[in-house]
């Protein structure tokens, strides 16, 4: 785990992880023992209880071990109230495959500040061929793997950058209370910590929109939004653009680049989908 992380910042990450994080030995240790408990006495969640799926939740909490029992009801209980999002995750369907070849949820290859940053371009498809939650469902599939394999997520958090252009009306209707509600919730519950949401390209009314999402998050999930009306400049003005794909400014990959290799991956962890589509509460 931490411990092994081969980088010439681990020294700075650990010293980070233990005083931001609280995460030391003797917590790791503590926390996983009684969360293994926890998890028995409460099968009815179906918790996966491997340490690598652990750890990332105590991270979440800061090892508060009482308010990662609390997430991880909430993680699987979501898994199993919202179907549309976390059941037949098979990568070969055509809907996925297409959804991911264009870019709509891109997770680039380079950290920025040890985050990991996500694209998510959820007015790209076209409303009447793919719906929200096929969108959704791709980008929780796209996110499992990266935080799996990219382990600075589970302690710096995730920098994510929604790019708003060309929404349209058939777009925002899809954007129910209760759907709005979930989505928070996942935010919220999920592995990773969101520490940025950077909308760009927002059209003028998308306030009345958000403001819907603010009555579901905490003050300190508010906090970390930003929301940009003038195309990228905010994105530029805040992010390393060297990291970025060349549609955003940047000199790395491809949207359409990134998107290929996010269907391969994706392809090869078909058989982790199958088998973790059982992990939900009853």
């Amino acid at each position: 785990m931490l411990e092994n992380v081969d980088s010439e910042f681990s020294v700075d990450i650990k010293h980070y992880a233990e005083n931001i994080l609280h995460e030391t030995t003797e917590n790791r240790q503590k926390g996983l023992e009684e969360l293994m408990k926890w998890a028995t006495a409460n099968s009815n969640l179906h918790i996966r209880t491997d340490e690598k799926y652990i750890i990332p939740f105590l991270r979440g909490c800061k090892f508060d071990v009482e308010k990662t029992k609390e997430k991880l009801t909430h993680f699987y209980t979501m898994r199993r109230d919202v179907p549309e999002w976390f059941t037949n995750r098979n990568p070969h369907l055509s809907e996925i495959q297409d959804l991911t070849k264009m870019g709509t949820f891109i997770v680039l290859k380079e950290t920025f500040e040890n985050k990991l940053v996500m694209i998510v371009r959820p007015t790209m498809p076209d409303p009447s061929t793919y719906d929200l939650d096929t969108i959704i469902k791709t980008g929780t599939m796209i996110l499992d793997v990266a935080v799996m394999e990219e382990e600075l997520a589970q302690i710096y958090g995730v920098y994510a950058i929604i790019d708003l252009k060309n929404t349209g009306f058939r777009h925002v209707r899809q954007y129910t209370p209760t759907r709005i509600k979930n989505i928070v919730n996942a935010w919220q519950n999920y592995h990773c910590r969101p520490k940025k949401l950077l909308f760009i390209n927002a059209p003028t009314f998308i306030h009345v929109v958000l403001n819907i999402f603010k009555s579901f998050m905490t003050q300190k999930l508010k906090e970390r939004i930003q929301v940009s009306y003038e195309g990228n400049s905010a994105l530029v003005n805040s992010i390393d653009t060297s990291i970025l794909p060349q549609d955003y400014g940047g000199n790395r990959e491809t949207m359409s680049e990134l998107g290929l290799h996010w269907i391969e991956k994706l392809n090869s962890y078909k058989e982790w989908f199958f088998e973790d589509e059982k992990y939900k509460a009853d």
